[in-house]
């Protein structure tokens, strides 16, 4: 691995098959720092920050994004460096709290940051995310329960809610009934 001025680790990145097409995993050391869609998320991701391409490190990331995409995992554990503005740090926290198999809403998370927060605020922060899927921004709906924007598109938005869904259906853990 090289090191950067100062000792910090270079950033470095991997391009990912996986049944919802290419996933590019960017990493600094054994730190995750980004998971977008390729090529098409939106926002796009700051390549300058990708660094060279390495699949060396990422093995760890990919067995637990194939189970999890399979429908056999419910969380990560992997080490993460999450960079943001302390807004959206505070909304991709709450982000990470809603349960597997369960959604909640832009309003909702904005209730639970305080008086004037903005739905449409939180909206553009959860746009933001830089680790999809990792902290799940696709749980995040409209306040009608129906599916908004996703980096992924909503494609990508309903196939990652259906996997949640029939995992939490397995377990007994999901109404009968979803909303998207």
């Amino acid at each position: 691995m090289t090191a950067t001025a100062g000792g910090a680790q270079a950033a470095v990145h991997s391009v990912l098959a996986t049944t919802l097409g290419e996933l590019t995993l960017f990493r600094e050391g054994n730190s995750l720092t980004g998971l977008y869609f390729f090529p098409r998320h939106w926002p796009r991701p700051d390549w300058a920050a990708a660094g060279a391409r390495s699949d060396e490190g990422f093995d760890e990331a990919a067995v637990q994004l194939g189970e999890y995409l399979a429908g056999d995992r419910t969380a990560f554990d992997l080490p993460l460096k999450v960079r943001g503005c302390e807004f959206d740090r505070r909304v991709w926290d709450l982000v990470a709290e809603v349960p597997y198999g369960e959604t909640t809403t832009y309003g909702e998370l904005a209730r639970r940051l305080g008086a004037g927060t903005e739905p449409r605020a939180v909206g553009a922060s959860v746009g933001r995310n830089p680790l999809c899927i990792i902290i799940p921004c696709h749980r995040v709906l409209g306040s009608t329960g129906r599916l908004t924007g996703y980096a992924g598109g909503l494609g990508r938005k309903r196939a990652l809610l259906d996997i949640e869904y029939a995992g939490a259906l397995r377990t007994g853990c999901a109404d009968a009934e979803r909303l998207w």
